[in-house]
């Protein structure tokens, strides 16, 4: 073998030997990656989650809005990335705790009884106005003594939530997506699709409630979210009672 014939020989083993190296470089890290999605959302290969839907406010039991039907496109889109799978479940036909299966909850206290049940046991210090029909009043949350309004079109709020049962990290979550609006529950989604990497990083596998505040979605639509606070705190610890008025 000449030196030519040499050099050819070795300079293709060794393009194939760095052609390998970073396959399995690529892989390493698209397989790390996915552990990680996988540990932040709970769902690790072939597992079961619930994706609990809520029913339009003013329509039939059967009914859903428009923009949650597409938010239930963007849970499934992350599911399916997970290796995992998802059963659909109506907001008043789901009969169990969480804990064991990874839950998606979609949709305000008035459309959802399942989100209601939420709000009352994981996160106590949330008040969601369901008195009120119409105006900036209905729907209106109150954390940790402040009020957030809905401006219908212009500024609404949703709440995004991940939450463990008994606080034990290694329990499946239950993510909640509770907004003023159908379509903030879409903006709330689409935001924890685009940003899951960051929020694992901050929160790994812990608990975490973000107040987003969805601008201007009548020329926006769900695409512009603003990350208002973190108000797991508040979120989490009960309202103080009101005070008994004086006695005469």
């Amino acid at each position: 073998m000449n030196d030519d014939v040499r050099n050819i020989v070795l300079g293709v083993v060794a393009a194939g030997v760095s052609a390998a190296l970073g396959w399995l470089a690529r892989t390493y890290l698209w397989r790390r990656r996915l552990r990680r999605k996988q540990a932040f959302f709970g769902l690790p290969d072939h597992s079961e989650s619930l994706l609990v839907v809520n029913r339009n406010a003013g329509g039939s039991e059967l009914s859903v809005m428009r923009h949650d039907v597409f938010a239930l496109l963007e849970l499934s889109a992350l599911i399916k990335d997970c290796n995992a799978h998802a059963q659909v479940v109506a907001h008043d036909a789901t009969r169990q705790g969480f804990g064991e299966r990874t839950e998606f909850c979609l949709g305000g206290p008035v459309s959802n009884r399942r989100m209601a049940a939420h709000l009352s046991s994981l996160l106590p210090g949330v008040g969601v106005n369901t008195q009120a029909e119409s105006g900036p009043e209905a729907g209106a949350f109150r954390i940790g003594g402040e009020d957030y309004r809905v401006d219908s079109g212009r500024s609404e709020y949703v709440l995004l939530a991940r939450l463990t049962a008994g606080g034990r990290d290694e329990a499946r979550p239950v993510f909640l997506f509770c907004g003023q609006r159908a379509i903030t529950n879409q903006a709330a989604t689409r935001y924890l699709a685009r940003e899951h990497e960051r929020l694992a990083r901050k929160y790994g596998s812990g608990s975490f409630v973000l107040l987003l505040k969805v601008v201007n979605s009548q020329a926006y639509g769900p695409d512009v979210v603003e990350l208002v606070a973190d108000v797991t705190r508040a979120a989490r610890t009960p309202a103080p009672e009101p005070a008994a008025p004086a006695a005469s």
